[in-house]
């Protein structure tokens, strides 16, 4: 089995967790390509879909899973905390599927998984710019399962509910689950109070959900059972889906 990673980010910190989760890979899992890039970079994209290909023969499966987030609120915004978390996810999104696609097309088939969130399903309070990046997202899906599917190709969009990685445990995050993005309770404090408060209003308990269970529904959406799923969202939230209604 062969795989290719490409691994985005958007400062150095992030590049290197992505390297460091890909340095733990696991050998029974095959050979391996890795390139780590920015996603806003689209010609740095194309390239490293193209070492992919030149490395393996062909490639068979997009996953579009690299994101950003930030809490603040709109009148406090300056220009950036739009534009970095819609250049990272929107933009870096649609560059990954511009670049992976035409190899798609030329195999005659394939997969693309794109990653949104239950923020691209409801408004978040603090998180504008996110949750418009991941509304966007399920957009850019459906209009390209409706493009691709002359070619074979499947596009669907993966909706996680709060995953137990960095991106959601640290204290902005807390501030924002507890609604108090100023507070001064000790980060432990706080911590103790945003698990309380997502296990109350998460139907199956859980506030933060473990990477292996959202593991199973990538593969699902990326295996010939899923040959007939495309424009669709696959939610794997512990119960936040039966909140929203879009």
């Amino acid at each position: 089995m062969s795989w290719a990673s490409i691994l985005p980010g958007r400062s150095a910190r992030h590049l290197r967790l992505r390297r460091r989760r890909a340095t733990n890979f696991p050998k029974r899992a095959g050979r391996w390509c890795e390139a780590t890039l920015d996603q806003r970079d689209l010609s740095a994209l194309r390239a490293a879909a193209a070492k992919a290909r030149a490395s393996f023969g062909r490639l068979d499966i997009l996953f579009a899973n690299a994101g950003i987030q930030s809490f603040k609120p709109i009148l406090e915004w300056e220009d950036a905390d739009w534009h970095d978390q819609i250049d990272v996810n929107l933009t870096g999104t649609c560059n990954a599927i511009r670049a992976v696609a035409p190899h798609l097309v030329a195999n005659g088939g394939g997969r693309i998984i794109v990653t949104s969130s239950t923020q691209g399903r409801h408004g978040t309070k603090y998180g504008a710019a996110y949750s418009a990046s991941k509304w966007g997202i399920i957009g850019l899906m459906k209009s390209a399962a409706l493009e691709f599917g002359e070619h074979k190709i499947t596009v669907n969009a993966l909706i996680p509910g709060l995953i137990d990685t960095p991106l959601t445990r640290h204290r902005q995050r807390y501030e924002q689950a507890v609604d108090d993005l100023r507070s001064k309770q000790p980060t432990a404090v706080l911590e103790e109070e945003a698990r309380n408060r997502l296990i109350a209003k998460t139907p199956l308990g859980v506030p933060w959900i473990e990477p292996e269970a959202i593991a199973p529904a990538v593969v699902f959406l990326a295996s010939d059972e899923a040959s007939m799923v495309s424009g669709a969202t696959y939610d794997v939230t512990g119960g936040d889906s039966a909140s929203y209604t879009a």
